[in-house]
């Protein structure tokens, strides 16, 4: 469970935002600089808020005395633009969280099998990410994201990177992965059509 509240100075105005999360996929829509990414931003540790609390699972990230450190905090990120490694292939891609927190090999290479195998796509394992499709590059970015078991997924504007006609296939692909993997989930978007997509649970930010 996430529980936030939070306030941070940015350039045109002041950020503040309460919220609590629970299970499922929860769609935060809103305008381009109204703040979408920057929630995300101070939940992951990228940026530090003016003042407020941030607590996950009844652990403190964030609140006048506490600032967990990003790679310590148990949350997954999948950025805008995917931000994958060109140099590397998909499993490498794929396997780089645990390798920065020093799992051996050997387990990294099984969790890595696993984690592919369970977004169905194994076979793209040895294919360098500038050769897939935008789809399947966002199944690596969310393989990434999760083979570190985080307590909560961030996705920001995940679909954007698509052509309009991916985008709707890949939209639902999306939504099945979400409800298989059972990651509380915040999702930012600028489109109303992915919010149609998950409807339980939406937040408007203005």
């Amino acid at each position: 469970m996430l529980e936030l509240d939070v306030r941070k100075r940015l350039r045109e105005f002041t950020f503040e935002m309460q919220l609590s999360l629970e299970r499922g996929v929860t769609v935060v829509v809103g305008p381009s600089g109204s703040g979408k990414t920057t929630l995300l931003r101070l939940i992951a540790g990228l940026e530090r808020p003016d003042s407020g609390h941030i607590v996950l699972d009844g652990r403190t990230l964030f609140d006048e005395h506490t600032f967990i450190p990003p790679h310590r905090r148990d949350v997954g990120y999948v950025f805008q633009e995917y931000a994958l490694f060109p140099h590397l292939d998909v499993a490498a891609n794929v396997g780089y969280g645990l390798r920065a927190r020093h799992v051996s090999a050997a387990d990294r290479s099984e969790r890595v099998e696993r984690m592919l195998d369970r977004l169905e796509i194994a076979q793209l394992a040895h294919a360098r990410v500038t050769e897939i499709s935008g789809g399947q590059r966002q199944r690596v970015a969310l393989a990434r994201a999760l083979i570190i078991e985080p307590r909560i997924l961030l996705l920001d504007e995940p679909l954007s990177a698509l052509d309009p006609s991916t985008r709707v296939r890949v939209r639902g692909e999306l939504r099945d992965i979400l409800d298989r993997v059972g990651v509380p989930t915040l999702l930012v978007t600028h489109d109303e059509d992915d919010r149609a997509a998950f409807p339980l649970r939406s937040l408007s930010i203005a």
